[in-house]
């Protein structure tokens, strides 16, 4: 009888005489095109724009081919010979050719920059040997020392050696304010020179503190949210989410009108004699600009969350409390609050990582004291062309918000996340 049982499917045929099996397995397989087809475009929006980016920013913080793409004979001569040869007579000819034929293809002022990524006020040095190189004749040695005594230099030497290499960890060393010595070990740069780590460490606190005050702010306005009649809940939550409804740059520079030592705020605390004209308080273009424009501006992501959440919580809890005996207090904290907590959790998370990557508001209110990791990235990309490293910052930022992302769902976990 088992056999049998186990042979019907076997001869069931459906309404076409196909065997049901393969009837079932044909239309399981449409089904999955079909559902495939259906997510397609969603997919391919996805790669085109996060993971191809994301994966050309990885590759670009350790790939720079500038100067073993223009300087073939000079990479060649680096790896031919180990790291502590002196240069010889060949070396310098082997430059002293690069340099000629680099000026020749106008791509010497790109391989100065490389170099001068790693060591400052090297790129005039390239720049001006180019024009000259032509001109050059051998012993190469004596004539590149006649043109400038800094090609006799070791950290010269040292830092193309460096540069030779296509892929290259360098950059990532420069972010952690670290460089290369001569004996190729891992050195931290002088204090007065340390910019990266100082912007790293202002932009996490500085984030934390945002995340905080929005916390301390949002929390009172979503409860009121969750709590009070419709019709007053209907008009808070308009407030709350009017600013989403104002461009970005208009709220920032409203607030540029009103932090300003002759705005909005400072000359109504004069009028009502607060302060004395000559104390003016300075708000703008520090710390405490950034502050206050950002708490704004992320405010709404915090009360959002809170809110889906709160307005989810029964009542009756709280009653239950405060009839056993407990105090407002006591009920408040040990009942409502932790059941507030994936609220929390989620308002956190999103305020503090759209806060380490905002851009334009601490480039507008927060001045040289105020300004971010992300401002850095943006001159990086902008003003210096310095590519790799803007994507080795980049990449230490996006590796800290998914350590972060990480440490949440070890504590909390992500699927008590409510975002809505």
């Amino acid at each position: 009888m088992a056999e049998i049982a186990r042979d019907a499917p076997e001869r069931m045929t459906a309404a076409d005489g196909t065997p049901l099996k393969a009837a079932l397995a044909r239309a399981q397989g449409r089904a999955r095109r079909r559902a495939f087809l259906l997510v397609a475009p969603l997919l391919v929006f996805v790669l085109a724009s996060f993971v191809i980016p994301i994966g050309q920013m990885l590759h670009r913080s350790v790939h720079n081919p500038v100067f073993s793409a223009n300087m073939p004979a000079t990479t060649a001569w680096f790896g031919a010979n180990p790291v502590g040869t002196e240069p010889d007579e060949a070396a310098f000819a082997a430059l002293a050719a690069d340099l000629a034929a680099a000026a020749e293809a106008r791509t010497i002022g790109a391989v100065g920059t490389r170099v001068n990524y790693e060591m400052q006020g090297t790129r005039s040095l390239f720049t001006s040997a180019g024009r000259k190189a032509d001109d050059l004749e051998a012993p190469f040695r004596a004539a590149m020392l006649d043109l400038d005594r800094r090609w006799g230099e070791p950290e010269l030497w040292n830092t193309m050696r460096n540069v030779s290499s296509p892929y290259t960890a360098n950059f990532y060393l420069a972010a952690a304010d670290r460089f290369r010595d001569l004996d190729g070990g891992i050195s931290r740069v002088a204090p007065e020179r340390q910019v990266y780590l100082t912007l790293f460490q202002r932009t996490f606190l500085l984030s934390a503190l945002i995340t905080a005050i929005c916390l301390l702010l949002g929390f009172p306005i979503a409860h009121l949210l969750a709590t009070l009649p419709l019709r007053y809940s209907n008009l808070l939550m308009i407030l709350v989410l009017l600013p989403f409804w104002t461009s970005l740059l208009v709220r920032t520079t409203a607030w540029m009108a009103i932090l300003q030592g002759q705005g909005v705020l400072n000359n109504a605390l004069v009028a009502l004699g607060v302060i004395g004209d000559d104390g003016r308080i300075a708000l703008m273009y520090n710390q405490a600009g950034t502050v206050i424009a950002m708490t704004h501006i992320l405010l709404p992501f915090m009360v959002l969350p809170l809110y889906s959440v709160m307005r989810n919580i029964n009542p009756s809890y709280v009653r239950a409390a405060r009839s056993l005996g407990a105090s407002s207090w006591t009920a408040f904290r040990r009942v409502y609050v932790p059941q507030t907590l994936p609220g929390v959790g989620a308002g956190a998370l999103l305020c503090f990582i759209l806060a380490v990557g905002y851009y334009i508001t601490p480039a507008l209110v927060g001045g040289a004291s105020g300004q971010l990791i992300s401002n850095l990235i943006a001159f990086h990309m902008q003003n210096s062309l310095n590519w790799s490293l803007a994507a080795a910052l980049a990449t230490l930022l996006l590796a800290a918000v998914l350590l972060l992302y990480w440490v949440y769902d070890r504590l909390v976990g992500v699927d008590n996340m409510k975002l809505g």
